[in-house]
């Protein structure tokens, strides 16, 4: 009887196949593709502001902005374990009390590459697990502006390693709660300057800016409530260091008032949060 029991409760646990996931809003799959596979994933969103958070944690309201772009994985396959891939980008830039892009822009282009090390096997307990490597090209506009908002990418060579896990989880009703851990840490390249630039310096500047490095954990879950709807949540801490500009003005033709020009920006900590019902 307690056998019976036992394959009943067992019985009623929801399927794998039977639950269609989108995936959270933020955190990136462990999975690598079937070799010879091949993933076209676009993404359209519009980042839209009206307030921001203070060092003391209030709330200060802003004028309205919005961030409208798009990112598209383009992945395939080369191996079972194996897959290499790149993200093409492109912004539009709508800010608060300016003039917005002239037009839409190319972003800066990521080159991917991932090593699934486990994989994720009903009936076993070892989560999936990948390896990935981000090299980020300065594609985008950022320097020579004739106005802020045609800045689209950073300038910097970036690499990023990352480690993406994934697993299942049923929950005492049977249904499946999907969970991952993203870490990823990032450095930067120094980037050359002049004139002005997404770093904020202004026309007639000539130097150097050092983008600082980054980390960032993404803990996410996604539980499904039917075949067809899953409510998913990320939780994302973020610390962005130091970025530092250096470098001279030159004094307009005729006049004075060149220099030395230097800008620190503060560390960043940051903490969001991503529901989303799909």
């Amino acid at each position: 009887m307690a056998g019976a029991a036992a394959g009943a409760v067992h019985a009623r646990d929801q399927s794998r196949e039977d639950a269609w996931w989108t995936g959270p809003m933020l955190a990136p799959s462990a999975a690598t593709l079937p070799s010879g596979h091949m993933l076209i994933e676009p993404y359209l969103f519009d980042v839209m502001s009206d307030g921001r958070f203070d060092a003391n944690g209030t709330r200060q309201a802003a004028p309205g902005e919005h961030d409208i772009g798009s990112l598209t994985y383009m992945l395939y396959g080369v191996t079972d374990r194996v897959t290499l891939g790149m993200i093409p980008r492109f912004v539009f830039n709508e800010p608060a009390g300016a003039a917005s892009s002239s037009h839409p822009g190319v972003g800066d282009l990521t080159l991917q590459a991932g090593f699934g090390v486990t994989r994720f096997e009903d009936g076993h307990r070892t989560p999936a697990i990948a390896v990935v490597l981000d090299e980020t090209l300065p594609t985008g506009r950022y320097q020579r502006l004739s106005r802020a908002s045609d800045g689209f990418g950073g300038g910097a060579y970036t690499t990023a390693l990352s480690v993406y896990s994934q697993d299942y989880l049923w929950m005492p009703n049977g249904r499946i709660l999907r969970v991952r851990l993203d870490l990823t840490y990032s450095l930067s390249s120094s980037v050359g300057l002049h004139d002005a630039s997404v770093y904020g310096t202004p026309v007639g500047f000539s130097g150097r800016a050092y983008p600082g490095n980054s980390f960032t954990a993404d803990a996410a879950a996604e539980y499904s409530v039917t075949r067809n709807w899953v409510l998913a949540l990320d939780v994302v801490y973020e610390h962005q260091g130091d970025t530092l500009v250096r470098g001279e003005v030159a004094p307009p033709a005729g006049g004075s008032g060149g220099g030395r020009f230097s800008a620190d920006s503060a560390s960043l900590y940051a903490l969001q949060l991503a529901p989303a019902i799909e």
